[in-house]
């Protein structure tokens, strides 16, 4: 695709059989040997993976030396929900290392899941730091660095060794050299990669050799996916219908996912449309050759749209 053309319609918003509007994106198919079997738009352009890097950022927790394994593993490559389990998991990592909440450098937030949220605001809470999905993540890096005796107040600084760790991590994964430093949501050194440098990222965590540091997170990840996301959340529903698959979002809508055979897709949309995101990807996960999963690629892929409360549309993918 020329630079700075506009890339094809991923999906399109239906209402009562009109259709109003449509996002754009960027999407790549691997094939189970690693190459590209299917792409639309410019899935080699860098993008920001946001919370798609999170499983690269776990593997930098491990290499530092963190005894951590089985759902707080899992956790520390979520993007949580802010379910009671996951704020029980995120201060045992951080009370093993002689920490508490207070240490967290993420930004006071509600929990990602609407349901959470609701319910957390009608029993009178309020944002606090552990609520905000990245949580997990960032006690894993704090345990980390107590066990290292490394600094715990600058460690989203770039050039902190636990952050280097996870850039490295990166780059061995993806194949790629970031060309863009910025900073993610939950204030942590963000590095541009292309969408198929991902899925070949993830392709190369669910291949690793048993025991690897990449292995391990792939496979705490499949084996807990409610610590990934939450009980109301798609990686959550797909890791466990579609036996040894690795799903992960990232905010703005990115995804990717990973079929233990090495099939992998990614894809991003273009405006951040988190409503498109779902019948985009069980659109990709059927041409990508998913089966028996059909009630869950379903379920993944409602997107209704209503009308006076009742459902008068939907948004459905356009590939």
């Amino acid at each position: 695709m020329p630079q700075h053309a506009t890339p094809p319609v991923l999906a399109e918003v239906v209402r009562s059989g009109f259709t109003e509007g449509r996002h754009h994106g960027s999407l790549v198919l691997l094939a189970a040997d690693g190459s590209v079997e299917f792409a639309l738009g410019d899935p080699d352009a860098p993008v920001f993976p946001r919370s798609t890097a999170k499983p690269f950022q776990a593997v930098a927790t491990l290499r530092a030396g963190l005894a951590i394994g089985g759902e707080l593993l899992a956790l520390a490559a979520s993007s949580h929900s802010a379910e009671s389990f996951h704020l029980d998991g995120v201060r045992a990592i951080l009370g093993s290392a002689g920490l508490d909440e207070s240490a967290l450098r993420t930004p006071a937030d509600l929990p990602l899941d609407e349901t959470e949220a609701e319910l957390l605001l009608a029993s009178g809470g309020r944002r606090a730091p552990i609520l905000m999905d990245c949580s997990g993540k960032h006690a894993g890096w704090l345990a980390a660095c107590v066990a290292n005796g490394w600094d715990t107040e600058a460690y989203l600084d770039p050039a902190h060794p636990i952050q280097r760790l996870a850039q490295d991590a990166l780059a061995e994964s993806t194949g790629e050299t970031s060309a863009h430093l910025g900073v993610d949501g939950c204030g942590a050194p963000l590095l541009t990669v292309s969408l198929t440098g991902l899925a070949r990222g993830y392709r190369a965590l669910v291949l690793a050799a048993e025991g690897t540091e990449q292995r391990r997170v792939a496979d705490a990840m499949r084996a807990h996916p409610e610590y990934v996301a939450g009980t109301r959340r798609a990686d959550t529903w797909l890791m466990r219908a579609v036996p040894g698959v690795l799903s992960k979002m990232g905010a703005e809508a990115v995804q990717v996912v990973a079929l233990p055979d090495g099939r992998a897709l990614a894809f991003k949309i273009e405006d951040g449309g988190e409503r498109a995101r779902g019948p985009v990807l069980a659109a990709a996960l059927r041409r990508l050759g998913v089966s028996g999963a059909d009630e869950t690629l379903e379920r993944i892929g409602e997107a209704v749209l209503l009308g006076g409360g009742v459902p008068v549309g939907r948004v459905r993918a356009a590939f």
